[in-house]
């Protein structure tokens, strides 16, 4: 049996007046995602707590089955998949430039990640300016990855127990990076922490003097004066994603983040390229992950719900979910002519399209097609039909196991086979042999 997660990013929102107090998806004209809604089970999934604002790449790690725990961190991931170099103990931190200014002894953050914009050259001439660096035996070395993007190494006596300088919020002060509370390496995270602080005034003094914001400001663009940090990790060691399910893994998706993610799970990574119309987009990794005869598993990501939802218009982000919808013809068509074939479709998380917050803790509707899967009542595909389906209210690695269950892979609980207890029967165990 051959499982496809087709997962559309910040897929569930909230209810606007604009769409006559419904969300996004109820208002989107979707006969592909109702018509799977009513071919098989239906419920609501949160790969945490009710509540919790996910980000992408946590919510994943955590519907993969994985200890938040070990989780390595979002640098970590993202350095991984642009194929940034490094060594295994560094650590890896987002960065980005943004534009501050000073009140009343704080940096006041008035522009953003996104807001910084203009001529590629002239900005990687601002990054060029402020790497490398060495403060207190730490190295730091900025690698771009975007416009306005870049990963951080931080080598040397390095932990990534530190807290994030940027606050994600204009009009607040950025903030002074400090290891975190309890953190098994105290000495190592304070002094990575001293660090960085270091860094990040160096890289202010060098900003505002460069001949780039001088020139950026007489034409009437922010000035780039400031790089902010967040969300720093170390690669930790994973469980194969194979060995945890029983199943060879494949990830198609265009975001570095799922590809790191992918790649640090033993998973296959394949990149693909967004185009204009997401519903093509779809249709084709769609087409990828049916035709290929190699993978158990095989998830299908696309951006664009979420990406949509930051443009804070919730119209916009109704006309993407129906181009979504009509990508997904071929998958209708391939689960009623195919029997070896199991499809869930879901979401990360909710990405609401009016909000101060960037995700938000909704859940997200669910439904999992395949041979001799339930068949509930729902009709349509979104938050609210799938609250009264059977499927119920799934958390966390659940909807793996419902997967592994529908697949007929799974094994009862307790059945141990070999050294590790798994929730399928492993392959290749050592067969019984007499006693001289």
């Amino acid at each position: 049996m051959k499982i496809l997660l087709v997962l559309l990013d910040g897929l569930g929102d909230r209810s606007y007046a604009s769409l006559g107090n419904r969300t996004p998806l109820q208002a989107a004209d979707t006969p592909c995602l109702d018509r799977l809604a009513r071919m098989g089970s239906n419920g609501l999934l949160h790969a945490a707590l009710t509540g919790q604002c996910l980000p992408s790449e946590t919510a994943h790690y955590l519907l993969f089955g994985y200890d938040l725990n070990l989780f390595p961190g979002r640098g970590l991931l993202e350095a991984v998949g642009y194929d940034v170099p490094f060594q295994d103990d560094d650590v890896l931190s987002l960065a980005h430039l943004s534009g501050v200014s000073w009140r009343d002894g704080m940096p006041i953050l008035l522009q953003s990640r996104a807001d910084i914009k203009g001529d590629a050259d002239a900005i990687g001439q601002l990054y060029s300016s402020i790497t490398p660096y060495s403060s207190e035996g730490i190295h730091f070395q900025l690698h771009r990855t975007g416009l306005n993007d870049a990963i951080l190494v931080l080598s040397g006596p390095v932990s990534p127990h530190v807290s994030d300088s940027d606050t994600m919020m204009i009009g607040t002060p950025l903030a002074e990076v400090v290891p975190m509370d309890g953190n098994p390496e105290a000495d190592v995270a304070e002094k990575t922490a001293r660090a960085l602080n270091q860094y990040l005034s160096h890289c202010h003094t060098i900003l505002s003097q460069h001949d780039v914001n001088r020139d950026r400001l007489k034409k009437g663009l922010p000035s780039a004066n400031f790089l902010a940090t967040q969300r720093a990790g170390r690669r930790v060691v994973q469980e194969p994603f194979r060995d945890k399910w029983g199943l060879k893994g494949m990830m198609i998706a265009s975001g570095a983040i799922y590809l790191g993610l992918a790649r640090e799970l033993g998973m296959t990574a394949v990149r693909v390229a967004d185009g204009k119309d997401p519903g093509e987009d779809l249709r084709e990794r769609i087409e990828m992950a049916l035709s290929d005869t190699i993978h158990d598993f095989i998830h299908v990501h696309t951006k664009a719900p979420d990406q949509a939802a930051h443009t804070k218009d919730p119209v916009r982000k109704k006309d993407v979910i129906e181009s979504l919808d009509r990508g997904l013809d071929e998958l209708v068509g391939a689960i009623k002519q195919r029997d070896d074939l199991l499809v869930a479709i879901t979401s990360d998380h909710s990405t609401p399209s009016s909000s101060l917050l960037i995700h938000s803790g909704e859940p997200v509707p669910v439904c999992i097609v395949g041979p001799e899967v339930r068949r509930d009542s729902v009709t349509t595909f979104d938050e609210i039909a799938a609250a009264s389906g059977c499927l119920g209210f799934l958390r966390g690695e659940a909807l793996m196991l419902m997967l592994l269950n529908y697949a007929n892979r799974s094994t009862l609980l307790g059945h141990r086979l070999g050294p590790v207890e798994r929730r399928y029967v492993p392959e290749g165990h050592k067969p019984f042999r007499m006693s001289e």
